[in-house]
Formats: structure tokens, sequence, C-alpha cells
């Protein structure tokens, strides 16, 4: 592992190049912050799977990407003399500071639950008017869904049980299953996604995430099915020349490679 001097040292070389990017490549020189926003959406997203994949190799490789990214916002910012990589480190430091009051100041925390709850209402002490101020509006609805959660159980508007949750969620589910008896489609739309707000919800008194848990079955259901359909291939058939029960042997198979 490199010490203090190298990391500054690499830091350094990073910004170097970004400036020599910019002065002299014509891809970089037309990018704007609108431009780039997509594609650190993008390397985020790359960034996700390597950690769900545990690709440590490709981690690494994806952080660089996205560094990559700050120091070009950055550079945007100090071009427009609006702030510069210094102003962005800065701003950081000092909100970790002023919402660790446990770490630099005299301030007493007895668990992981008490940072949380003194860090929402620190934000709100900051002039923010709703601790729901701070979720992005673009995050996907389930990434999103989870944070909402973790917001407001921050200031302690939460269940006290994980049974009060799951009777929560049947509740939910006996509203949908009526709704859907009564053939209303706004309702049910309502109510399934009333169904997955509580399901979301229960993951977290679960310690799960359920992005990564949905996610992780998203791969397994791919391989499992890309196992059916090279199957499928070596005997020479389409999937829709064969019946559910065929399909069904290979996806057992699947099941135990």
């Amino acid at each position: 592992m490199t010490n203090r001097a190298d990391q500054l040292q690499a830091f350094d070389r990073l910004l170097t190049i970004m400036n020599e990017l910019r002065e002299k490549c014509p891809w970089d020189q037309k990018q704007t912050m609108e431009t780039l926003r997509p594609l650190t959406i993008e390397e985020t997203y790359e960034l996700g799977d390597a950690i769900l994949d545990k690709d440590l190799p490709e981690i690494k490789n994806e952080l660089g990407d996205l560094l990559l990214h700050i120091i070009f916002y950055a550079k945007i910012g100090s071009e427009t003399k609006d702030f510069d990589i210094s102003d962005v480190i800065h701003s950081i430091c000092d909100k970790l500071i002023h919402r660790h009051p446990h770490i630099y100041s005299d301030v007493e925390v007895k668990d992981e639950i008490e940072v949380k709850q003194n860090w929402e209402n620190l934000k709100l002490k900051e002039g923010k008017t709703s601790v729901l101020e701070g979720v992005p509006h673009s995050l996907p609805a389930l990434v999103k869904a989870s944070r909402i959660q973790e917001k407001v159980a921050g200031v302690g508007f939460d269940w006290k049980h994980t049974d009060q949750v799951w009777n929560k969620i049947e509740e939910e589910i006996k509203e949908l299953k009526e709704e859907i008896l009564n053939m209303n489609q706004n309702a049910i739309e309502d109510e399934f996604g009333d169904v997955l707000f509580s399901l979301i919800n229960y993951a977290r008194f679960l310690n799960v995430n359920p992005e990564n848990a949905l996610e992780r079955t998203n791969k397994k259901f791919i391989k499992r099915f890309q196992y059916l359909e090279k199957k499928a291939n070596q005997n020479q058939k389409s999937l829709s020349e064969m019946s559910l029960a065929e399909m069904g042997i290979y996806w057992d198979e699947a099941k135990n490679i």
C-alpha cells in the first residue's frame, strides 16, 4: 500500500492530466456538466455492478472513472470561477466535521441509530425544511423508496418491531387483492405500489439492501435462463418449441450449477 506522500502525488498527477486534456483534447474541451451527467450515472452503475460481483480489480477501475468525473466537474467549475477541486474537498471536510459532533465535539452517542438521528437533525438546523430534501428526484423508484424510509426513520418516524412491519405488508396485500377483484386499474397500481413500499421497508428491518437483493435475483435469473437457452440450442430447438415441463428440467439443472 502507498503512503500519504504517494497518494498526494497520484492525486496531483490526475489533476495535471485533467488540465492537459481540457487544454489539448477536442473531446474533453467540448464537455459540459450537462454532457458529463449521463456518463457519470453510467459509471456509477458500472461501479455498482462490480461491487455486486465482488470484482475488486474492476471496483478499482470504476472508482478511478468516478474520480475522474469529480475532477472533471471541478475543472469546469474552476473555468467559470464558481469553485475548484479545493473548494469541493474543503466543503465535504467541513460538512463531515459539522455532522460528526460525537467525533469532533463533546456530543456523546450510544450507537449507529443515534448517529443517523443527529445527522438528520443537524441538516434541519442547516436550513433544510424537510428531511426528505436530500433524496434526489431522479433516483430509481426502488432506491428512492429505501432512502425515503431511512431518512424518516432517522428522525423517529418508524415502526418499533419487525412484526408490525410484516402486519403492514399483509394489510397492503389484502387491499391489493380487493382492488384486483374490483378490477380498478388505477387503484390496483396504487395498492401494488403500497405493497412494494412496505416490502422495501421490511428489508431495512432485516438488514437487507432491497436494491442489492433484487439485482442478485436478476443476475441469478439471467444465468439460469441463459443456461436454458444453451441447452435448447444444443438440442437444436427454440424455446418456443419446448414445453414448460422441458424448460423446467433445465431450469432445475441450472439451480445446481
